[in-house]
């Protein structure tokens, strides 16, 4: 079942790079007391996450911390190493935590997966953006296929 606004967000835990090396990030540290936006792209370097998903975010980073998000978190169904190569590589620095869901668990769990099989990327989660305040969702911004509306930082930021 697909999470909804109003719905407590499910535990569960993911997995960073950090410069001690790699680390879990479970859900109740992720979201307890805090307003966290949390987006999640089909997959890092593919070309509307890495040319506009992501860029988004970054460039409404102060707009967003201005409204009172604590935590803005990038998710998506890849490994820790290549969710931190593509953090360097777009330079998020400590603006986005970028979180690997790399089997898939989470984004089953908020039953948002996305068959990808049809261009070779396997199962992935759909793009997608949360907005939780203490770890329930009060937004749900689920895009349509192929598009990139409601999950953009600019969408998110009119709900704040």
């Amino acid at each position: 079942m697909t999470i909804k606004a109003g719905e407590k967000l499910p535990s569960g835990a993911f997995k960073t790079m950090t410069a001690e090396g790699p680390k879990e990030v479970g859900t109740d540290a992720l979201f307890a007391g805090k307003t966290v936006v949390l987006f999640s792209v089909p997959g890092a370097f593919t070309p509307t996450c890495d040319a506009r998903h992501l860029p988004g975010y970054l460039q409404h980073f102060d707009a967003l911390k201005a409204k009172g998000v604590d935590t803005i978190a990038c998710m998506a169904v890849n490994d820790m190493f290549v969710m931190n190569a593509w953090g360097k590589s777009s330079n998020v620095g400590d603006k986005v935590l970028m979180l690997a869901d790399g089997n898939g668990d989470y984004t089953r769990a908020l039953g948002l997966e996305l068959d990808a099989r049809g261009f070779g990327m396997g199962m992935r989660g759909q793009r997608f953006a949360i907005i939780a305040k203490d770890g329930v969702a009060t937004h749900v911004n689920i895009e349509a296929g192929g598009e990139f509306k409601v999950s953009a930082a600019e969408h998110v930021l009119g709900q704040l």
